[in-house]
């Protein structure tokens, strides 16, 4: 059972990924598993339930490299560098970032998936601004840097470029948006 449930995020999550929230089925999900509907209901009776799963399996997921990057070394700079290429993964299979395709339709989305995506945003946002706080305080970042600023545009700035690589198909542009994110910090 768990089997099936580990599978249903993991195909629903690339489907989101790809679609969007609204895009998908449980009839198209159902087919890619190879399940009948009625057993996608069994381990998730509703789509919010669906989603609220997917969001807190990415948010793991993201926990776990966030502690990564912090364990590598205190260089705030490339601290950033580390977290922007999170983002390439995305880029490499033509994904968009779960959380930022369903902010997309934040409008017609159930309160309870806003504030599930509201919540891994604002952790991102805390996170960037302790490593920013931090590299200022070991001069690895320039002074001058407002860490809450500079956190919200970290995260519009790789949001940004992750959209535009997959529309234009230009990893290489998305690695030149890195480097200026970072070189904007020294």
């Amino acid at each position: 059972m768990n089997d099936t449930r580990a599978e249903l995020i993991l195909q629903a999550e690339l489907l989101v990924r790809r679609q969007g929230y609204s895009g998908f089925s449980y009839a198209q999900l159902a087919e890619v598993v190879g399940i009948r509907k009625a057993s996608i209901h069994h381990h998730f009776p509703t789509k919010t339930d669906l989603a609220l799963a997917l969001v807190a399996a990415y948010d793991a997921r993201y926990d776990e490299a966030l502690n990564a990057i912090l364990a590598e070394g205190d260089d705030g700079a490339a601290r950033i560098k580390a977290y922007a290429t999170l983002y390439l993964k995305g880029i490499e299979k033509g994904l968009g970032c779960l959380c930022a395709v369903l902010a997309v339709e934040m409008d017609t989305l159930p309160l309870q998936i806003r504030t599930a995506v509201a919540c891994f945003f604002g952790k991102h946002i805390a996170w960037l601004e302790t490593v920013l706080t931090d590299g200022i305080t070991n001069g690895t970042i320039r002074a001058g840097v407002d860490p809450p600023s500079f956190a919200r545009m970290v995260i519009s700035t790789l949001e940004g470029a992750l959209m535009m690589e997959r529309l234009l198909g230009d990893e290489e542009g998305f690695h030149r948006t890195i480097s200026a994110l970072t070189d904007s910090l020294r």
